[in-house]
């Protein structure tokens, strides 16, 4: 059975984040064949659409208002309803980003659909649609099908591939003109806490610290090593706690969702509030002086030792490799 499905692309410092592609590609498993029209909102959007069609999109609808230029649940809901009465999806596909999160129920409940929230896998299996999602903070997995009605899921950034890129696809642009009215929040000013380079949420490469980094100098070496392999800086509440770093970066039930291929855990203890929001990275390496220290049996690979040891010499190496590569 083939379906239109509408995806949200979320744009970011006015360039796509890449769950908007892993969307795409999940927007063409749902929709079996038929139509996946990816949705951008904004102002001056209309720049990034043929990146959408070369990552799948058939067709791309803008959305573009100056009071749309950042994020409000009130102003965002009214465009995004406003395309849903015009296209009249089957299915609807937003990244499980912190946008997501927020933007997704609300639009849900102005549509009286259910909602399936934070994907990790979606597949075909005896005519149906199967959406795999974690459960009790990780720890177990619930399979769902839509039986009735609009498919509505968001899914979790860095566990659905993108489909493999292809610059030569395009399709067709439209624009809708959207009276944004009644706005009950404006936003006057954005102040950015988080640090600068790879999206912790979608970094294929996170090193995270926890108290054992001991200061906010601790961190140097781990951010460090994150430049050299090109990834991102996190870590655990107790590091945030101490005022070793921002909350921004932290990662776990209260904090951030990571799913990267390679998670390196420096000083952590692995409290199960942490591993929440870690567990389900591809591999994960644990650095920590104390032998029985929780993170390990979580872990690929241990190492035993002090960070400030085993990092710089982590650094050392992945730099030889890069010069030899």
């Amino acid at each position: 059975m083939s379906r239109k499905v509408l995806v949200l692309g979320e744009v970011r410092d006015q360039q796509l984040r890449n769950v908007s592609f892993e969307a795409i590609a999940a927007g063409k498993t749902i929709s079996e064949g038929g139509e996946v029209v990816a949705v951008l909102v904004g102002e001056n959007v209309a720049s990034l659409t043929s990146e959408l069609f070369h990552y799948g999109a058939d067709r791309v609808v803008t959305v573009e208002n100056e009071k749309l230029l950042t994020y409000t649940p009130d102003g965002y809901s009214q465009a995004l309803i406003s395309v849903i009465e015009e296209e009249k999806p089957e299915g609807i596909v937003f990244g499980h980003t912190s946008l997501g999160k927020d933007l997704s129920p609300k639009i849900a409940a102005k549509l009286n659909s259910g909602l399936i929230s934070d994907a990790t896998a979606i597949e075909i299996a005896g005519g149906n649609i199967v959406f795999t999602r974690p459960i009790y903070s990780g720890k177990a997995f619930e399979k769902k099908i839509v039986t009735d009605g609009l498919i509505f899921a968001t899914i979790r950034p860095n566990n659905i591939n993108p489909l493999k890129k292809d610059e030569t696809k395009t399709g067709e642009t439209s624009s809708l003109s959207v009276e944004i009215k009644d706005l009950r929040t404006i936003v006057k000013e954005v102040v950015r806490k988080a640090s600068e380079g790879v999206d912790l949420s979608e970094a294929k490469v996170v090193i995270a610290g926890g108290r054992g980094v001991k200061s906010e100098e601790g961190f140097e070496p781990l951010k460090e090593l994150a430049n050299v392999l090109g990834g991102a800086v996190g870590a655990s509440r107790g590091a945030c706690d101490a005022d070793y770093c921002d909350y921004s970066l932290q990662i776990g039930q209260t904090g951030k969702v990571v799913t990267p291929d390679l998670y390196i855990a420096c000083g952590i203890s692995g409290a199960i509030q942490h591993l929440a929001g870690m567990s389900n990275a591809k591999v994960i390496v644990a650095i920590n002086k104390d032998p029985e220290a929780n993170i390990f049996k979580v872990a690929d690979y241990g190492i035993v030792g002090d960070l400030f040891e085993v990092v710089p010499l982590l650094t050392e190496e992945f730099r030889k490799l890069q010069i030899h590569a």
